[in-house]
């Protein structure tokens, strides 16, 4: 029977494309309309002189969409929220950042008027970092909750109590799901009902049921009747709905949702489940129509969900369990690989993988994963960015969405299971437009489903590249020397 096509929302099957190549695409950054002048001197400061394409194009959208003002226009008029799904590495920090520190530029009052909600530490480490970039000398405040230091420190970062009542200390939060849950609930004097801007990153990994509670307490807590003595009944919210005289008669301030992927499900319920606002999507994840002389159109590569960095190679290596560690240290030794970001399915699988490659030696290599403190992993990075470390073994969960520097090869040392895991792995490398390699080594049983499940998802350019037996034998006895001495260790 022919497959029923779902039913695509209009804005979901019709989105505002994005260039897919970052190179050929760069836009100077005064070419960018719309754009404070002071803001315009600090990305050239920081050595920024064009935007991305998804930069190009989101940065005008969202300025456009707060140029009526701060408050809800006349005749109730509401932003649009804003779905971005764009490969890693394509800038989508940035095109945050920028409009919503320029929106807030000009309204240093104390509350809380934007969030960032991202799924790791690491993650909103690196976000806020950008924030205070940007926001440096404006009086703009950016705190950053992520549970590193203690709740009642956080909450001194957050709201102060005076005579008056508590005010806030932050205009632009940056938050992990958990800890920001705690807040809204524990919290006195916390308040999102001043909350302008929610920006989701990562959007398909916050959906998960894990996080949906929290982005519904979040949206409970920003449409929240303030009750003290009635004074803010002026700016009252109303839920988006049919404009009534009642609902237009008060200055609104309008919460519009923003949400970035590089995996943005497609899947309408889930997405139902954020509410979101005659939202628009912007992606650079589509498959492209190739022109045949005679004018006829072909639809190349229908089923293309998600596009990779332009500058990756992708091959996949056929082995065995036992083979796989003298793969990895053949690449290492033989092939020298340098700057290899190589992932393993567990905690306990890195760190063994770890504990091995530094017994057998010869290779500079360090663990990446939830074993550490966030201060250990911050100085890992930073060795590995610096060359000091050539292999870094890691687990999904610390690597998902981090930009690491110069990151030349990612190997997939355990095979992934999901499509999202690949993308989200193999885009570590090859960012911002420069060139990458990843392998995957696959045992034999599972080479039909990996293959599979690349196909399905439109990734067809990967290349078998076996590898010898007579090229990992010389390796073969200082290896067993390695997990002797490993087993004794361990003991």
């Amino acid at each position: 029977p022919p497959q029923v096509q779902p039913f695509l929302p209009q804005w979901l099957a019709q989105p505002k494309l994005v260039q897919k190549s970052i190179k050929d695409n760069l836009v100077p950054i005064r070419d960018v309309p719309g754009i404070h002048p002071r803001l315009l001197k600090k990305l050239q400061m920081n050595g920024i002189e064009s935007f991305f394409p998804v930069q190009a194009e989101v940065i005008p959208a969202v300025l456009r969409s707060a140029s009526n003002g701060y408050l809800m226009g006349q005749g109730g008029y509401r932003p649009k929220d804003i779905c971005v799904s764009a490969p890693t590495g394509s800038g989508k920090t940035l095109s945050f950042v920028i409009p919503i520190v320029q929106v807030l530029l000009d309204r240093v009052v104390c509350q809380v008027r934007a969030l960032v909600v991202l799924p790791t530490k690491e993650l909103a480490q690196q976000v806020s970092k950008v924030f205070n970039i940007y926001t440096d000398g404006t009086g703009l405040k950016v705190v950053l909750i992520t549970g590193q230091k203690a709740f009642a420190k956080e909450q001194e970062m957050l709201v102060q109590k005076k005579v008056t009542g508590y005010c806030s200390l932050a205009d632009i939060i940056v938050a992990t799901p958990g800890r920001l849950t705690d807040h809204i609930n524990q919290t006195p004097g916390f308040s999102l009902t001043q909350l302008r801007f929610l920006i989701i990153d990562e959007a398909d990994r916050m959906i998960d049921d894990m996080h949906q509670n929290c982005l519904n307490q979040i949206v409970k807590a920003a449409f929240q009747v303030e009750n003290d003595s009635g004074s803010n009944m002026l700016f009252q919210r109303m839920k988006p709905g049919p404009i009534t005289a009642a609902s237009s008669c008060y200055p609104q301030i309008p919460l519009q949702k923003l949400l970035f992927s590089a995996t943005l499900t497609q899947d309408p319920e889930k997405l139902q489940q954020l509410d979101l606002f005659q939202p628009r999507l912007f992606t650079s994840v589509y498959s492209e129509k190739k022109t045949l002389g005679d004018g006829a159109e072909t639809e190349q590569d229908t089923n293309k969900k998600y596009t990779l960095p332009e500058g990756l190679s992708q091959c996949y290596v056929p082995c065995d369990l036992n083979s796989k560690p003298l793969l990895l240290l053949h690449f290492m030794l033989k092939m020298k690989f340098t700057r290899v970001l190589c992932f393993t399915n567990s905690r306990e699988a890195s760190h063994r993988l770890f504990l091995l490659v530094q017994a057998f030696g010869g290779v500079t290599v360090a663990e990446f994963s939830s074993r550490l403190t966030p201060n250990e992993r911050q100085r890992t990075m930073k060795e590995f960015e610096q060359g000091k470390i050539q292999l870094l073994i890691s687990t999904d969960a610390t690597a998902r969405g981090i930009d690491i520097k110069r990151v030349n090869y990612v190997i997939n040392y355990d095979a992934p299971q999901f499509i999202r895991t690949y993308i989200h792995r193999v885009g570590r490398t090859a960012r911002a437009g420069e060139v990458g390699v990843a392998f995957s080594l696959v045992l034999r049983i599972q080479e039909r489903r990996f293959l599979r499940m690349l196909n399905d998802a439109g990734i067809q350019d990967v290349k078998k590249q076996p590898v010898k037996g007579n090229s990992l034998k010389p390796l073969v006895q200082r290896y067993e020397e390695a997990l002797c001495k490993l087993e004794k260790t361990v003991k």
